[in-house]
């Protein structure tokens, strides 16, 4: 019977370790830096931009491996637009902007286009899953740029 349990505990504890980690937690621990998510931003908006460029070209092919190649781009751009939602809500909104206490108004200004951007790059990163635009990507990096000057 001991060693039924023990084993059980033992399958139990390897399967709570295999299990995959999720997204980062919001313990304040410093390990992410704030210049390496702007990083991640900007190139989840390239890699939307070249999807979008993919997706265009494939645009009235009708062949089975360029249908299959028009999905994955289609699901790359989404994937990536989702992803800048999670770096602006995950870490951004979460955890790095902060409402200034006191009334300093210069600090409730930045605060306030700080929101205002984050709040851009979410509406964008939605309007990129639902459109081909070519002008999105540019829309986006116009939004991490301004988030980069208002935040550092």
């Amino acid at each position: 019977m001991k060693q039924t349990v023990a084993l059980a505990l033992v399958v139990i504890f390897a399967a709570l370790a295999a299990a995959p980690a999720g997204a980062h937690c919001q313990v304040p621990c410093g390990i992410y830096g704030d210049a390496m998510r702007v990083e991640m931003l900007a190139e989840h908006v390239t890699t939307i931009e070249r999807s979008i460029k993919g997706i265009t070209e494939l645009a009235g092919k009708t062949s089975p491996a360029d249908l299959n190649q028009l999905v994955r781009w289609i699901e790359n751009k989404d994937t990536h637009a989702d992803l800048i939602a999670e770096v602006v809500t995950e870490y951004f909104l979460r955890q790095r902007i902060k409402a200034p206490e006191g009334g300093d108004a210069a600090a409730q200004k930045r605060y306030a286009d700080q929101l205002a951007t984050l709040h851009a790059l979410l509406t964008v990163s939605m309007k990129a899953k639902q459109t081909v635009d070519p002008a999105i990507p540019g829309q986006l990096r116009e939004l991490v740029e301004r988030l980069k000057a208002l935040y550092f």
